[in-house]
């Protein structure tokens, strides 16, 4: 977006305020916004609603740092906030720790034209005029920062479209992907939640000429959980209402279904609600579910089969990251060889299986508790995009081995049995196959999650995913006991893979 200039209209101080908001909700570690404009252009309104989004604080004292040359902000993203006007050189900025500012959190320079030539080139410049009785805004720079400050800009103009463009913004929500969500808020009205999920960008070529991202079906577009979402809600599930659409931009305005979720008040698993949510999964699988969706008049997505390639993909992530972080080297081809063999054999005893719509991240942080509501309306379902026919038991073992809490051999037999008790009642169920299907996805799906939890911190620098490790070794475990995946479990075993190891 070289050489783009944006430019903003502020009539009052509430349209300078939402400037604010938006470039807060677009802000990353690293960032630096320069302010530029005369005495009483309003750098001082626009970094004060700014500094607020970011605390979530809108009575905070914002004072002009004009004397103290930086104000420091704890928030999502600390905030510090530079006035350089005193500056005599610009290698002063050194002495007031701009760099090590930038380290940890983003900054707000106000005179930036002091020390120009010390400032990054990729900052976003903000340069503020008198228009007649408001203010215009111009938006310029390079880079991602610029990028995903114009992306913000952009959702307000989608908010507009849907009649909340005067809407308060505030971060709700990152996941693992490039997806964030923002909760939105206008007076008088529930308030909304915000997706914002940029198209998939693609990585390089890791087999046969395809992406990762391709050969495990991951969904590339928003037009994916629209149509997945709009199915379900036919379908009896609770899923998010869509409110409005920007297919093109990868925005949504969605109903927020609430914000307590199937853990207690202390991080806790609540048996009875993973119960619930197995006998809703129970309800899913004995519908039968259109693998072609309709996203809007014309838009249709194909729902991908979870075929025996994503799911060696998949597996395979233990190799690529997990090995190499447990053995400082990486996968020998001889222990390559052995798993995709072993794996392929446990993977051919799902043929003639059950199929059916999977969710595939079926665990507490996508859904919601309604405990006000009755029957299946009591569990709302979000993050659905990336969906696939395949095994129905994949989205039990999701379940019943949630990756992000711990629960007990216990809790996990109760959430199978609540399963399989509500698919007694439906109608014909073969248990057996079923708890062998179970088994392995279970160990299918934690043998990913190993290597995806390593990738997070190796090569997206979240380390935090690495404090779900024990868990997620102790739940493979599990599955491995099964006696159908006897071979599978010797080889884990005698290749260490099973072991509990520091990272």
């Amino acid at each position: 977006m070289a050489g783009v200039v944006l430019e903003r209209f502020l009539a009052d101080e509430a349209a300078t305020a939402r400037l604010g908001e938006d470039l807060a909700m677009s802000l990353r570690p690293g960032d630096v916004l320069s302010l530029k404009g005369d005495l009483g252009a309003g750098k001082s309104s626009l970094a004060r609603a700014l500094i607020r989004a970011m605390t979530e604080d809108a009575s905070l004292d914002v004072p002009s740092p004009t004397f103290t040359l930086v104000q420091s902000y704890e928030a999502r993203v600390p905030v510090h906030h530079f006035d350089l006007y005193r500056l005599t050189s610009a290698s002063e900025l050194d002495e007031l720790g701009f760099d090590e500012a930038l380290a940890q959190g983003a900054a707000l320079v106000e005179w930036p034209e002091r020390a120009e030539a010390y400032l990054p080139k990729t900052l976003v410049l903000i340069e503020l005029v008198h228009q007649g009785d408001g203010r215009l805004a111009r938006l310029s720079g390079q880079g991602a920062a610029f990028e995903r400050a114009a992306r913000s800009l952009a959702i307000r103009d989608f908010l507009e479209r849907a009649g909340w463009g005067e809407a308060q913004r505030r971060y709700f929500i990152g996941d693992a992907s490039a997806r964030s969500y923002e909760i939105v808020s206008l007076a008088g009205l529930p308030p909304r939640v915000l997706m914002n999920s940029p198209r998939l960008v693609l990585g390089p070529p890791v087999r046969d000429g395809k992406p990762y991202a391709v050969i495990a079906h991951t969904a590339q577009s928003v037009a994916a959980f629209v149509a997945i979402d709009r199915t379900l809600r036919a379908g009896g599930v609770s899923a998010p209402e869509i409110h409005a659409q920007d297919l093109d931009q990868g925005f949504l305005l969605l109903e927020h279904l609430g914000s307590e979720g199937v853990l207690g008040k202390h991080g806790e698993p609540v048996a009875e609600r993973y119960e619930a949510a197995a006998e809703l999964l129970a309800m899913m699988h004995g519908k039968a579910w259109p693998d072609r969706m309709e996203a809007a008049p014309g838009v249709f997505h194909e729902v991908p089969p979870f075929d025996r390639d994503a799911m060696m993909i998949e597996a395979e992530l233990l190799l690529d990251w997990y090995v190499p972080a447990i053995s400082g080297g990486p996968a020998s081809d001889a222990l390559r060889t052995g798993y995709d063999r072993e794996w392929n054999a446990a993977l051919d005893r799902l043929e003639g299986r059950e199929y059916t719509l999977v969710l595939r991240d079926f665990h507490s942080p996508n859904i919601i508790w309604r405990g006000e509501r009755t029957g299946h309306d009591r569990l709302g379902i979000i993050d659905v995009q990336d969906a696939l026919i395949g095994p129905s038991a994949y989205d039990l073992a999701s379940l019943a081995m949630d990756a992000r809490v711990t629960l007990s051999p216990g809790i996990e037999k109760r959430t199978l049995d609540a399963y399989i008790a509500a698919r007694h009642k439906a109608g014909a169920f073969n248990e057996d196959e079923f708890v062998e299907s179970y088994a392995i996805m279970a160990a299918q799906r934690n043998s990913k999650i190993l290597g995806i939890f390593v990738r997070l911190e190796k090569r997206d620098g979240k380390p935090y995913y690495l404090k779900h490790l024990p868990r997620i070794r102790d739940y493979l475990r599990r599955a491995l006991a099964h006696p159908a995946l006897a071979s599978l479990r010797d080889f884990y075993t005698a290749n260490g893979l099973l072991e509990e190891r520091p990272l």
